[in-house]
């Protein structure tokens, strides 16, 4: 029974992460501008995120759940309005840097920690930042949990128990983590085929729909 939830755990996992939105856009962006491991920890911080409210549904913890439900509209501005700034930052470097990360990875002070000549510190302090805005920009967004919770109803995900809750989460968390691993992979591959002027136009492009996420999350919790 474990085994059969994990696996069922392991499919919502992978589901909620296959489906795009502004934050499989910006684990894709920073994967195309700063490389592989720089998006795989993103999106691991995702998977973080994903596995917490996973565990909310999973252990039927009812009140946290409409202690969210409750503060849904300031959560969403605020990760709106942490999403519009990371949109403008983006264009910001990205008209700045001239021709995409090779440029950016050259100029002083580059603000990811992760181009040539850091030290193993800066690149740890980078991946680990790379994974806490992630995973705290995934947690604004607490309409999530009502995803997990009707998954979780429809397969039968929510029994069994604690061992059973747990094994669903270890499945949540793994299946995401595997989404992310696969996509950012991919991405990373296709990354050294492109020019410098793609890189860029892709850049200003995801931003701008990044941007627009935002704002209309800003503009659903403002006006309620």
């Amino acid at each position: 029974m474990t085994l059969e939830l994990f696996g069922r755990g392991l499919a919502i996992g992978f589901a909620i992460a296959f489906a795009l939105g502004p934050i499989g856009l910006l684990v894709m962006r920073r994967t195309v501008d700063r490389g592989w491991a720089y998006g795989l920890v993103s999106g691991v911080g995702v998977a973080a995120a994903d596995a917490a409210y996973g565990a909310i549904a999973a252990f039927g913890l009812t009140a946290v759940t409409q202690i969210l439900v409750g503060i849904d509209r300031p959560l969403g501005i605020v990760g709106g309005a942490v999403l519009v700034l990371l949109a403008l930052r983006s264009v910001r470097d990205t008209l700045r840097s001239g021709d995409g990360p090779r440029a950016r990875a050259e100029a002083p002070g580059a603000a990811d920690g992760l181009v040539a000549g850091t030290t193993g510190r800066s690149r740890l302090r980078g991946l680990l930042g790379a994974w806490a805005s992630m995973l705290g920009l995934t947690l604004t967004n607490p309409a999530t949990i009502l995803s997990f919770a009707a998954l979780f109803a429809s397969i039968g995900a929510g029994t069994g128990g604690p061992a059973g809750a747990a094994a669903v989460v270890a499945g949540v968390f793994l299946g995401s983590v595997g989404w992310w691993i696969l996509l950012t992979g991919a991405i990373a591959l296709l990354r050294a085929r492109l020019t410098p002027r793609v890189v860029r136009g892709l850049n200003l492009v995801s931003a701008a729909i990044i941007g627009a996420f935002g704002v209309v999350a800003v503009g659903i919790g403002i006006a309620g």
